[in-house]
């Protein structure tokens, strides 16, 4: 686990000279007074004085009113420590069975973590599709690859009960049927800490994450915002969004750390770019899908295709789909996804920068992307995708 620490307190005081109390938790807020209540990990209480406080409290796992919920066996995966105690459990338990619920991020990928143990998986998932972020049809390729490695794929199925035996898991309620697990894995999504920001009259957003200006001050004097606890901007839909991912976070710090040292810089927002994989498929989306833009109140056009990661001579070439969406008569690029096998998913950056520079198709189609043999073909299949939506608009 060491390894995967980026900075440890000691190291924080080495490079930066910068105090990090673990095992301290700020409950309350004063703002009138600028103080915090911090309680240490004995239990014992004390006042802080503040001058410009972040609050940063990030988010905790969604968990579903059901019975059992709590049983030894069940997990989420939020943290370190999370995925340890999830280790250690299959080490000693040696679980035969699994359970994930949900078909998001963390759901998909740890179906494909535990099937690589050697676990049978069944992911169950409330919606129709998995990745509720991108296109059904998109979607499609997950559950094919999902399929392919042995989980057994049940959508339109939501966690009713976790049953309980011996004071262990013994499998869960789903669809009103009961699927047998030793271990099952709840990855229902997140929401942001704000309690610390609502008692203290911060005012709340977007899934009630924390509302921010621009330069990421709340609406109280003095006290900033950042990370998964915070909103952002979505600069394509032009709203305020939640997007509790870590390369929000790590941009929105970089923000409030300038302006703490007095600079006077803005967060302009995101594009809502995401990557994983399940398997030897690789999976990207940025914008917004078909939905989202219908959100939006954007009247969006879309056009697929089916390509090949390089030429198709290359012993290691892959299957590729692309998909891009724009807004109807402007042709203003709205969004991408794109599935495949290696060397398919960041393509999706090309698509993200597009988005950031409010490119439209056209302009989309005229960029001058690198070309080799065993990189791509002559027409990257982003610019192929591209190509067949302009003769859509």
């Amino acid at each position: 686990m060491n390894e995967l620490v980026a900075r440890t307190p000691d190291q924080f005081w080495a490079k930066s000279g910068i105090r990090v109390w673990v095992g301290h938790e700020a409950v309350s807020i004063d703002a009138k007074a600028q103080r915090l209540e911090v309680v240490d990990s004995d239990g014992h209480a004390r006042r802080e004085p503040y001058d410009e406080p972040v609050i940063a409290t990030g988010s905790a796992p969604i968990y579903p009113d059901v019975d059992n919920i709590t049983s030894p066996g069940v997990f989420t995966v939020k943290t370190l420590n999370d995925g340890v105690a999830m280790r250690t459990w299959i080490e000693q338990e040696k679980p035969k069975r699994a359970v994930v619920a949900g078909g998001g991020y963390i759901g998909l990928e740890m179906a494909d973590n535990l099937i690589r143990l050697g676990i049978k998986v069944t992911l169950i998932e409330k919606a129709d599709q998995l990745m509720g972020s991108m296109d059904p049809d998109m979607a499609q390729d997950i559950e094919k690859a999902l399929s392919q490695l042995g989980v057994d794929v049940k959508l339109g199925v939501g966690l009713e009960a976790v049953l309980s035996a011996n004071g262990k898991v013994s499998g869960v309620l789903a669809g009103g049927e009961v699927i047998p697990a030793e271990i099952v894995v709840v990855g229902l999504g997140v929401k942001p800490q704000s309690q610390i920001a609502r008692t203290a009259g911060i005012e709340l957003g977007v899934r009630e994450a924390v509302r921010v200006a621009p330069d990421l001050r709340t609406n109280v004097p003095h006290i900033w915002a950042a990370g998964d606890v915070a909103e952002t901007f979505h600069r394509v839909s032009k709203r305020p969004v939640y997007i509790p991912l870590a390369t929000v976070a790590n941009k929105q710090g970089r923000i409030v750390g300038l302006n703490l040292a007095g600079g006077k810089a803005v967060f302009p927002g995101v594009v809502g770019t995401a990557v994983t994989e399940v398997g030897d498929l690789e999976v990207a989306r940025t914008g917004l899908s078909s939905r989202e833009a219908a959100d939006a109140g954007i009247e969006s056009v879309a056009a697929a295709i089916q390509s090949e990661t390089k030429l198709g001579y290359f012993p290691d070439v892959a299957p590729i789909r692309v998909k891009i969406l724009a807004e109807k008569g402007s042709g203003r690029l709205v969004g991408g996804q794109i599935t495949g096998g290696p060397g398919s998913a960041l393509r999706i950056d090309t698509v993200a920068t597009a988005l950031t520079a409010e490119m439209t198709v056209a302009d989309l189609l005229d960029l001058d992307l690198g070309y080799a043999p065993p990189f791509s073909d002559v027409w990257d299949p982003v610019q192929v995708a591209a190509r067949v939506l302009l003769s859509k608009l």
